[in-house]
């Protein structure tokens, strides 16, 4: 095969926020009918949209994307999660009919959800497989999760979805993970790239018990072993301690942040992910919000390491992209107060008469 004809895995050039559109909306804020930053966290969302659009004020969003990604790990068997490795196909059954979690919320929140099948060890209908790239993954405690090849093309499947979703019509992107026992592997990312002992990452996941949770730390710590030695390379970083779903968020994360569209970032896999994606794409997260901090210790740790501040605390550790689907609404608000509310000129209202205090 021609090497050169290839698709690369390359994010060069990435663009960043539009910097006028936020000083305008930033502007703007000051100009509605109410007191200067009373709307507090929310102001600051506005905002952001507004840069992620080059535009103020910023359109209300109109298509709203869940993209479910989805693939087994060959660690579950090892008895780190709650659930047999086999739910995993009968999960993606369930968000296909529409019963899933994260359709409820999506739904509430007028998103519309995609389920992607890159490596679920059962099969699943043929739309939703058409970017498998292997049944299950290695067990990360003493193999690798993929092979170099089966890497690059779960990176590019996700930054191939990412295109199909923009080109679309989408206008704000979340991405939602499912794989019985994919919070190891996750765990492994995020302490390796945070420079973090097991110890710190190792959380309860789908709600197992202590001996689980020490079977877990048992694995983590052997898979860290193991990541550390590839620490420099992303993609043989998602080949040793990964998994095909992790890394075709990665490619989806990254590749939306060249497309210009902003994304709401989910849980511990996601985010997990997304530190693999700003590896891969520096600059990446400018174009993300975290949506929310869940139960996770590792996920604190890459909002930290991210430089994120959620926008709910909620205790939610589901993945799927269902606490971002809950945080959407709020977003969504944030972006109609800047571009409905009226100001002070146009409603004919007096404005405050001592200006508020600068920074």
């Amino acid at each position: 095969m021609d090497t050169d004809a290839e698709p690369r895995i390359e994010f060069n050039d990435l663009p960043a926020p539009d910097e006028v559109a936020r000083a305008a909306a930033a502007e703007l804020h000051g100009a509605l009918i109410k007191p200067a930053g009373s709307l507090g966290r929310l102001e600051e969302l506005g905002v952001w949209v507004a840069s992620c659009q080059g535009q103020c004020p910023p359109r209300p969003f109109t298509r709203p994307r869940v993209v479910v990604f989805a693939a087994d790990h060959g660690v579950a068997a090892n008895g780190v999660s709650a659930y047999a490795p086999e739910v995993t196909g009968q999960l993606v059954g369930s968000v296909l009919t529409g019963a899933a979690p994260v359709n409820v919320v999506a739904s509430a929140a007028g998103a519309s959800v995609r389920v992607v099948d890159v490596g679920v060890a059962s099969d699943t209908p043929r739309p939703v497989a058409s970017f498998k790239v292997r049944k299950g993954s290695g067990s990360i405690d003493r193999e690798d999760a993929l092979t170099d090849e089966e890497t690059r093309a779960a990176v590019l499947a996700g930054m191939s979805v990412a295109d199909a979703e923009v080109d679309g019509g989408a206008d704000l992107l979340i991405a939602g993970d499912l794989g019985v026992g994919n919070s190891t592997p996750s765990a492994v990312l995020v302490a390796a790239l945070t420079g973090s002992e097991p110890v710190a990452v190792v959380g309860r996941g789908s709600g197992i018990d202590d001996t689980a949770w020490m079977r877990k730390a048992a694995a983590i710590r052997d898979a860290l072993r193991r990541a550390r030695t590839v620490l420099a390379d992303p993609l043989a970083l998602l080949r040793t301690a990964g998994g095909a779903e992790l890394a075709a968020i990665a490619g989806f994360l990254a590749q939306a942040a060249m497309r210009r569209t902003p994304v709401l970032l989910d849980g511990l896999a996601v985010g997990a992910a997304a530190l693999v994606a700003e590896e891969l794409a520096p600059g990446a997260r400018s174009w993300w919000v975290a949506a929310h901090r869940g139960g996770e210790p590792a996920q604190a740790l890459v909002l930290e390491h991210l430089d994120l501040e959620p926008i709910l605390d909620l205790d939610i550790r589901l993945g799927e992209g269902a606490g971002a689907a809950i945080a959407l609404p709020l977003l969504s608000t944030a972006t109609r107060l800047l571009a409905e509310t009226a100001t002070y000129e146009q409603a004919g209202v007096t404005p405050p008469v001592i200006a508020p205090p600068a920074g």
